[in-house]
């Protein structure tokens, strides 16, 4: 399963927040920059986050865009399955295949049903909260690039 352009602007939107969780909102300027996503991708990936009560925004000056949960309580994996629905390396293993002829024997649904368990369990095994701590360990030089954009 390949994780679309717009998934990945919506996993960096919301580890850029995570980032930045305990300094209040959020500007969407700031966000896009730091994560290098395009202003007008970005507010709709935003908005449509707001309907799954991953985020959330205020209004005003000091205004911009939080996380509406604990960085540690949101998965990489709900965010996935949110943005571009279930998790697996086929379609057939995300639903019952009623178009396929081989469903009820297919010789490979069970490597297909282990590939998505083991998407699964790295996607729902990671927290942003795990992002962020992961990104302190990497980028502790002066010169490492996420230095720059923060």
């Amino acid at each position: 399963m390949a994780i679309s352009q717009k998934c990945q602007y919506a996993l960096r939107a919301i580890y850029e927040l995570a980032l930045h969780q305990d300094e209040g909102p959020c500007k969407i300027g700031a966000i896009a920059e730091a994560q290098s996503i395009p202003v007008r991708f970005l507010e709709n990936i935003l908005n449509s986050l707001k309907g799954a009560d991953i985020v959330d925004s205020a209004r005003g000056k000091e205004g911009g865009y939080y996380l509406l949960k604990p960085a540690d309580s949101i998965t990489v994996g709900e965010v996935i399955r949110f943005v571009q629905g279930p998790l697996g390396p086929v379609e057939c293993t995300s639903r019952i295949d009623d178009d396929c002829d081989f469903y009820s024997d297919c010789v490979f649904r069970p490597l297909w049903d282990k590939a998505r368990a083991a998407l699964e369990n790295v996607y729902d095994g990671t927290t942003f909260q795990d992002l962020v701590d992961q990104s302190e360990n990497i980028c502790r030089t002066p010169q490492c690039s996420c230095n720059k954009k923060r």
